[in-house]
């Protein structure tokens, strides 16, 4: 599903984040869009020795930026994964990883498989100082996954980051977190232009998009509904979804007087609340 996903990204001239806890490897994804614009998206490993593997092979397949998730030193209490004991089907591996690494996730003794697999492998101690190290093993660009708070954003650019992206891990991580779309107006204002700022979360259509740009995010992500497109009708449906995104985008452009990005303006979007108070 993955090398589907990512030769589909190809196809549609966009990004593909490959995750590290995914079931197609860095090379499968590579082998399959060669030319598509991939970035790999990194959890620190206790044994840092896999995390340095795991920059080499990706630097070596054409990878062209890290995308470090910050915001998942654990994960959340998913407690419909505790109570299902959510594991991998036995049919499936951790494409990046070989012997126990690839496949202690297919099981749970307690819960989740995927909380345990976390909690057992996962450096849950990192600070801004494993920055430095991480800047020390790879000459690729990092970008920081997970940001919602301005004081972060600061801290990223005084760290060294090429960008970051507004996150909230799929709203799985704290109960009443906020939206992403609802934290990006402080952080961009923080920000400053001192580095790019992308965003994910709740993108489902076309109109999301242009929401997104006039707050001042330079691109965004989605994954779930290309994850729906896939399920349904495997290469085909993954591009269907795209090709909807990309005509509600032309739409929005189009009636909101927009002819290129830069022309997306902040008060061309307004919060509902507003008009409450009318």
């Amino acid at each position: 599903m993955l090398k589907t996903a990512s030769s589909t990204a190809q196809e549609a001239g966009t990004i593909y984040i490959l995750s590290t806890i995914s079931t197609s490897s860095i090379e499968e994804v590579a082998e399959a869009a060669p030319n598509a614009i991939k970035w790999f998206q990194l959890y620190i490993y206790k044994d840092r020795n896999v995390t340095i593997n795991l920059l080499g092979r990706a630097e070596r397949a054409g990878f062209k930026a890290v995308v470090l998730t910050v915001d998942a030193p654990l994960f959340g209490d998913r407690r419909a994964d505790i109570r299902n004991k959510f594991s991998l089907p036995n049919h499936l591996r951790l494409g990046n990883f070989q012997g126990k690494l690839s496949t202690k996730i297919n099981n749970a003794e307690s819960g989740s498989g995927l909380s345990e697999y976390v909690m057992n492998l996962f450096d849950a101690s990192l600070t801004w100082d494993d920055i430095k190290w991480l800047k020390s093993i790879t000459k690729l660009p990092i970008i920081l996954k997970g940001i919602l708070t301005p004081q972060d954003a600061e801290l990223a650019i005084e760290n060294g980051i090429s960008a970051i992206i507004v996150s909230n891990h799929g709203a799985r991580q704290v109960d009443c977190i906020p939206a992403t779309i609802e934290a990006l107006p402080e952080i961009v204002k923080a920000v400053n232009g001192k580095l790019e700022i992308y965003m994910d979360g709740g993108i489902r259509q076309g109109i999301d998009v242009f929401k997104a740009l006039a707050l001042g995010a330079k691109m965004v992500f989605t994954a779930r509904p290309l994850l729906w497109g896939l399920s349904y009708g495997g290469k085909d449906g993954a591009r269907a979804v795209l090709e909807v995104f990309r005509k509600e985008i032309d739409v929005a452009f189009a009636l909101t007087g927009c002819a290129t990005v830069n022309d997306v303006t902040k008060d061309m979007i307004q919060h509902e609340s507003y008009y409450s108070h009318l």
